[in-house]
C-alpha cells in the first residue's frame, strides 16, 4: 500500500498567497503520512478570462523560479514527493507553458510535463494566454508506483494515456482546473473511470474547486471504482494505493497485453 494525498482547493490570483496555502498542505500531507501530495491546476495562480496574456506572462516563472525552488525546500524538509503546476515561461512573447512538475521527496525535479492538449472547446480558448507542450513525460518509478503525468483537458484523449501505460505507467496523474457547463461533471467522472479500467490503472485526478471550476477531485482504481470523490469540499484527503490490485486487474483483463496493434496500425491516419 501506497498513500497519496488529494488536495482541493481555491486558488486566487496571489501567487504568494497560494504558494503559502500549497506549503501548509504539504505539512498536514505529511503529518497523514502521505508518501505523495498531488495538486490541481494552476496551483501557481487563476487567470480570469479578462486577464491578458501579458499580465499572465508576468506572472510566469522557470522551473527554477521561487515558486519551485521554496516546493523543492518544502518536499525535502517534509521527505515527500509533490506534484504541482506552474505557469512556466516559454520563449513564445505572451505565452506560458501550463507545466506539471513531480518533486521527489530529496528536493530533486523528478519529471516536468508541459500540457499538450490546450482547452480550445466549449467557448474557450486557452491558446490565447498558453502555448503546446511538444512531449509527453515518461513515466516516473516512485514509491507509489509508475506515474504518468496528463494535464486536464489531456482526459479528453484515450490515446495520450494508452501511451503512457505501455510506456510502463500503471498511475495516471491528472492535475486539473475542470471547467462549469452542462453535463461537464458527468464527463469528468465517466472520463476518468474509462481512462482508469482500459489502461488497468490507477487515476489520480485533483481538481480545483471555486471561480469557474466544478471541484470533484477523484481517484479511480483499475477496476474503474471511485474510490475517493471530494465532490464541492474543499480541502485535502487520502488514499491507499494497492500496488497488487494493479498487477491482478491486469493479469485478470489483459488489455494492454491484447491489443491488436497489427491491425491498428494499418488503419492509422494522422
Amino acid at each position: 500500500m501506497s498513500r497519496v494525498a488529494l488536495v482541493q482547493l481555491q486558488v486566487s490570483m496571489q501567487k504568494d498567497k497560494n504558494l503559502k496555502s500549497g506549503i501548509e498542505y504539504v505539512r498536514e500531507a505529511k503529518t497523514k503520512k502521505a508518501e505523495l501530495v498531488v495538486f490541481p491546476e494552476f496551483l501557481m495562480a487563476y487567470s480570469p478570462p479578462d486577464q491578458t496574456a501579458n499580465e499572465l506572462a508576468k506572472i510566469a516563472e522557470t522551473i527554477n523560479g521561487e515558486f519551485v525552488s521554496t516546493l523543492k525546500t518544502i518536499a525535502k524538509r517534509n521527505t515527500i514527493s509533490i506534484i504541482a503546476t506552474i505557469y512556466e515561461k516559454s520563449r513564445i512573447r505572451n505565452r506560458v507553458y501550463d507545466t506539471a512538475l513531480l518533486i521527489s521527496k530529496k528536493g530533486k525535479l523528478s519529471s516536468v510535463y508541459r500540457k499538450l492538449h490546450l482547452y480550445d472547446a466549449f467557448g474557450f480558448k486557452e491558446s490565447s494566454k498558453l502555448v503546446k507542450g511538444k512531449e509527453l513525460a515518461s513515466p516516473v518509478r516512485t514509491n507509489i508506483g509508475s506515474i504518468g503525468m496528463m494535464i486536464c483537458y489531456d482526459v479528453r484523449f484515450p490515446e495520450m494515456s494508452r501511451i503512457l501505460a505501455l510506456m510502463g505507467a500503471d498511475v495516471l496523474v491528472m492535475p486539473s482546473a475542470w471547467v462549469q457547463g452542462e453535463n461537464k461533471v458527468e464527463h469528468w467522472q465517466t472520463m476518468l473511470k474509462a481512462r482508469a479500467i482500459e489502461n488497468g490503472c490507477y487515476v489520480v485526478a485533483p481538481d480545483q474547486i471555486g471561480n469557474v471550476y466544478v471541484g470533484h477531485s477523484m481517484i479511480v482504481d483499475p477496476l474503474g471504482r471511485t474510490v475517493l470523490d471530494m465532490e464541492e469540499r474543499e480541502g485535502l484527503e487520502v488514499v491507499d494505493l494497492s500496488n497488487r490490485l494493479i498487477n491482478d486487474t491486469r493479469k485478470q483483463l489483459p488489455l494492454l497485453r491484447n491489443r491488436r496493434s497489427d491491425i491498428y496500425s494499418k488503419h492509422f491516419r494522422k
